[in-house]
């Protein structure tokens, strides 16, 4: 089959049109610049945040703990990988993206004197909080903003390759999922805004990988791109996420849960969070609620509980009815489904799926080792993605006005045109790999020997597991441009999981991330510090430590 050649050039490129994606578009824009928005879903759903969301988190300096130091101490730790300019950076662009919010029709509650509906969570001093309604309306209310704003879009778009001139960025190649053309983008400046946390890497109790808590489609690209090119990332060891899961639906929504005061019980109807935060208890930080909930577990004290009985009855109606929906639109269907009355009986819930990830190492403006290209995804949450989003594509827009457009090797095309397609097929031979074959067989060795509790010699037969499966990479078909999409990513998951055990070796201690090691169960303090990793000439990770 052949397949035309599509090319764009412009002042900057964004590579990801998630929150963080488009708020780094807004902000980039405002400075009256060219900006392009490249992702391989579409505007109007792709990210997380395609899903919905319930809270949008910002310290405004109304309340007791809502100021920017205590975000500062909140944020900016030895194993963050975010410095104090970057996230005072991130509280000035606060409140620029509620205007951006309110703005495109957004509903933030409000209380009668007009101040915002707020509550705290995870462990954090304040209530930084402000509850949404109807959620899961935010990314096509703000999609519609960003095309008024006049910036450019390429929807379906399969970044393959980051392109360079040199030490700096000067574009992308990819494809179009959906008619196969070979996309070339040229860029002075680039923002990359390809999510925090892959998912697809582990499964919940439903062993579905899409009936999960973040977007299915984040699987490894925002880390295998920019460490092909050249770029180091901090964390790939712990920058590991998890929650609870109501039992058998992939929906988030615990923070609401959490913040408006509910209860976590065990099997023998114990609240026993304050055996893990005696301060916090369930309003604690997420890796202590499930890796406190881990323990109870193992301890034979399951199935656990969310019980909000105790509500006022309106609170307990906004949470079923505006909060809970607001992150995944189907939520009131899975209550119907299940009779659940949060006001008559305890949420039954489950520990779900594993993400992992890690930050993409920067300087205090945001670039990356690799000039003129900035990092959007730094930390989680809504409005976190798109302030970073949002200061990255400030200083990408900044810096696009001072360079000149970068020369690209035209001559590589051929070859980066034929690794794309390698693997599509006309018709499928008798040995033909699948990608769900090849995706589950990741899934196996992360669930068995890479869970909540691992050790050293789990994790060396789990490297010689993948080592298994990259003898399957050669026989991955795809007879479809969906296949082929997905063949794509599941060869990305592959590469970003066989770095992820390689890192978590050599951090030998337990407490600082979402798993225990049953080999070194204490917190090793001098290991306080981010594990950088970083690949050799031969595509093989190196790891070093940040001082």
């Amino acid at each position: 089959m052949n397949f035309s050649t599509k090319t764009y050039e412009t002042d900057v490129l964004i590579l990801g049109s998630g929150i963080s994606g488009c708020g780094a578009a807004i902000a980039a824009k405002r400075e009256g610049v060219d900006v392009l928005l490249v992702d391989k879903g579409v505007l109007e759903s792709s990210g997380n945040i395609g899903g919905g969301n319930d809270h949008f988190m910002a310290v405004l300096n109304e309340a007791e703990h809502d100021t920017y130091e205590d975000m500062r101490k909140y944020y900016v730790t030895p194993t963050s990988g975010i410095t104090d300019n970057i996230a005072y950076n991130l509280y000035k662009a606060m409140r620029p993206c509620l205007e951006v919010l309110e703005d495109s029709g957004i509903e933030l509650k409000r209380n009668p004197d007009g101040t915002y509906v707020r509550s705290a969570g995870f462990g954090q001093p304040g209530p930084w909080w402000i509850h949404i309604n109807k959620g899961y309306t935010v990314k096509p209310k703000i999609a519609s903003y960003i095309k008024k704003l006049g910036v450019k879009v390429v929807n379906n778009c399969f970044v393959t390759k980051l392109l360079k001139d040199g030490d700096r960025i000067a574009g992308c190649v990819g494809f179009n999922v959906l008619n196969g053309d070979f996309i070339v983008i040229r860029c002075k400046t680039a923002v990359i805004a390809f999510g925090l946390s892959a998912q697809r890497v582990s499964t919940n109790s439903t062993r579905k990988p899409f009936n999960c808590w973040y977007s299915p489609y984040i699987t490894g690209s925002q880390i295998i791109l920019p460490l092909e090119a050249g770029a180091a990332v901090l964390n790939i060891d712990i920058a590991d996420k998890g929650t609870l899961l109501p039992k058998g639906y992939g929906a988030p929504g615990m923070n609401g849960i959490n913040n408006m005061g509910g209860h976590e019980l065990n099997a023998l109807g114990e609240r026993f969070m304050g055996k893990y935060d005696p301060e916090h208890w369930e309003n604690c930080k997420r890796r202590d609620q499930l890796m406190g909930t881990f323990q109870e577990a193992i301890e034979g004290k399951g199935p656990f509980y969310m019980d909000m009985r105790h509500f006022d009855p309106e609170d307990a109606r906004h949470l079923q009815y505006d909060l809970m929906p607001g992150d995944k639109e189907t939520y009131l269907d899975y209550c119907k489904a299940r009779n659940i009355d949060f006001t008559k009986e305890p949420l039954e819930v489950e520990i779900g799926e594993r993400m992992i990830g890690g930050v993409i190492k920067c300087d205090d403006e945001q670039e990356t080792p690799i000039k003129n290209l900035f990092a959007a995804s730094l930390l989680a949450t809504f409005s976190c993605c798109m302030g970073i989003g949002w200061t990255a594509g400030q200083h990408a827009a900044i810096r696009s006005k001072s360079v000149a457009m970068p020369s690209v090797e035209e001559s590589q095309f051929e070859a980066l045109h034929a690794d794309i397609f390698s693997h599509f097929k006309e018709t499928k031979s008798e040995k033909a790999v699948t990608y769900t074959e090849f995706e589950d067989g990741i899934r196996q060795v992360m669930d068995y020997y890479l869970g909540f509790s691992r050790s050293e010699k789990g994790m060396l037969q789990a490297l010689k597991s993948m080592k298994t499966l990259e003898e399957y990479v050669p026989r991955l078909e795809a007879t479809t441009l969906r296949e082929l999409m997905r063949v794509r990513e599941s060869m990305e998951l592959f590469k970003l999981v066989r770095i992820y055990i390689q890192a978590c070796m050599q951090r030998k201690e337990s407490g600082r991330a979402m798993y225990r090691r049953v080999d070194y169960p204490n917190l090793d303090p001098s290991l306080n510090k981010c594990l950088i990793t970083t690949l050799d000439k031969d595509g093989n990770p190196s790891f070093d430590w940040t001082k």
